[in-house]
């Protein structure tokens, strides 16, 4: 069978490229963004069948598009296709509703295999991918994870956490508001976060603020 498919990826070449490769499958290329904000307007208006979406999104996340789908409740399937083979990834897309993950070196005909199974109600995981989700299940707990950070991630998450804008953060750090941004989204992504509650709540868990925000 042959689908409407959205497309949510921030390199032009890379949807082009897919548009070609699914286009030439029979799928119907129904729209494509940039950013998640551009992303979930797509989706509400034209309403697919399916959704590809990457993770990394220049300054912002697919992880934040995966919660508002949820939130708003849109009845969209979705596939991660992403560069991304951190276990973590792997899990909090399935967590956050993703029927698929897709890795960016698979073949074609493994995303197409991926959108036949998704499109008929099952989950598709590569071997490959379905091991990245077993690990990203079994472990990774705060510690773990902040490890995985540099000194100046580990300096900016404590005071995004805090509440501090990028533009203040910046003037303390001697850095551009962009720069905070970028780092940011970065941080994020390592430990797997979606959004700033989400980011508060590791914070906490991890004892790098309490509950009070101190």
């Amino acid at each position: 069978m042959n689908y409407r498919i959205y497309l949510v990826d921030d390199h032009a070449i890379v949807r082009d490229g897919l548009r070609a490769l699914l286009e030439a499958a029979g799928h119907a290329v129904t729209g494509e963004a940039a950013d998640p904000t551009a992303g979930l307007a797509g989706v509400s208006a034209q309403q697919p069948d399916l959704l590809l979406l990457d993770l990394s999104l220049g300054n912002r996340s697919g992880f934040e598009m995966l919660e508002e789908l949820q939130r708003r409740r849109l009845r969209c399937r979705c596939i991660v296709l992403s560069m991304s083979a951190q276990p973590r990834h792997v899990a909090e897309a399935l967590r956050l509703g993703a029927a698929g993950y897709v890795l960016k070196g698979a073949s074609r005909n493994e995303l197409l295999e991926a959108i036949a199974a998704v499109m008929t109600g099952r989950r598709h995981l590569s071997p490959e991918v379905a091991e990245l989700a077993l690990q990203g299940l079994t472990a990774g707990t705060e510690p773990d994870l902040l490890a995985e950070l540099s000194p100046r991630e580990r300096q900016i998450v404590t005071l995004v956490v805090k509440g501090l804008s990028s533009a203040t953060i910046g003037e303390q750090l001697h850095l551009s508001p962009k720069t905070v941004d970028t780092y940011r989204s970065r941080l994020m992504g390592k430990l797997g976060v979606a959004d700033l509650p989400a980011l508060v709540r590791f914070a906490i868990r991890a004892e790098l603020i309490d509950a009070d925000g101190n």
